[in-house]
């Protein structure tokens, strides 16, 4: 389970700071990097989609497991 929560937390700052750059100088990394709306992008878009959701409920679970 350490290295799921590992690639989620990775995959999730790699999205934070995409939305970032896009928040503060309106440059998307991924769709530079991949292009706009193609394949490859969404499907890295899912990914750090997934990872959010995946970090959220495993952080929710040890949260529980303190108390």
């Amino acid at each position: 389970m350490y290295i799921l929560k590992l690639i989620a937390y990775i995959l999730v700052i790699i999205g934070a700071l995409n939305w970032g750059l896009v928040g503060f100088f309106n440059f998307d990394l991924v769709a530079a990097i991949f292009g706009d709306m193609t394949a490859a992008a969404r499907i890295i878009y899912a990914l750090v989609g997934i990872s959010a959701l995946i970090y959220l409920l495993m952080s929710y679970r040890d949260i529980g497991d303190r108390y």
